[in-house]
């Protein structure tokens, strides 16, 4: 597996998932809303350190320099 993330887009993706996961420990959101929420950012964090995005594929879009 290649990486296809740079390294602003991992810092944006932890960021907005740790974001989400802050909402969800801190109850603001509560209920289904929260549970999909942390899952997103869970999901944003292992994509960022992996540095791969499998939603990129299908597009051929990569943020990595060459």
């Amino acid at each position: 597996m290649f990486q296809n993330m740079g390294l602003y887009d991992r810092i944006i993706r932890v960021v907005v998932g740790l974001v989400l996961g802050g909402l969800y420990l801190s109850g603001v959101v509560e209920g289904t809303t929260a549970l999909v929420l942390l899952i997103i950012g869970l999901v944003m964090i292992a994509t960022s350190a992996i540095g791969f995005c499998p939603a990129y594929l299908p597009f051929k879009i990569t943020t990595k320099e060459k």
